[in-house]
């Protein structure tokens, strides 16, 4: 691994460690306040340096329950490429309803944070119970 790409990873995980506990907000992206599992994703590496900001428009709550359509698959397509095995910083992707539609960032695997409704932004082991059972596949930033 570069050392330009390991201090970049150390700065993702630092900076998702800092957004613990921030409530849980549909369409929120404000550290502390609100955010949702996309957003969150959005903030730290925009935060980062590793990506300009991203507008997103309205999406409803619920919408990958009625949509088969991979649009969350297609966001994350923009910024990352899959891999076999998960470093520091990459992201995990997890299917709810019909489609991926939820994304955790490891911090170890399989420790990951991720902003889930009604908890907020909190730690998780990413090898038991539902996110095991939805994960749909490892992304990176650094992918190559």
């Amino acid at each position: 691994m570069k050392q330009d790409e390991e201090k970049q990873r150390q700065a993702i995980v630092k900076e998702a460690l800092e957004w613990l506990n921030t409530p849980y907000h549909h369409m929120g992206r404000v550290k502390g306040a609100g955010v949702d599992c996309g957003m969150f994703l959005l903030g730290v590496f925009e935060n980062c340096g590793l990506i300009n900001h991203v507008k997103v428009d309205y999406y409803p709550h619920d919408w990958h329950l009625h949509r088969d359509k991979q649009q969350y698959l297609e966001w994350l397509s923009q910024y990352t490429k899959p891999v076999d095995v998960p470093e520091p910083g990459d992201i995990v992707a997890y299917k709810y309803g019909r489609c991926i539609s939820h994304g955790a960032i490891v911090i170890r695997w399989p420790q990951v944070i991720h902003a889930y409704i009604d908890l907020g932004v909190v730690l998780a082991d990413a090898s038991k119970g539902e996110l095991a059972v939805r994960q749909q596949g490892f992304y990176s930033y650094w992918g190559e």
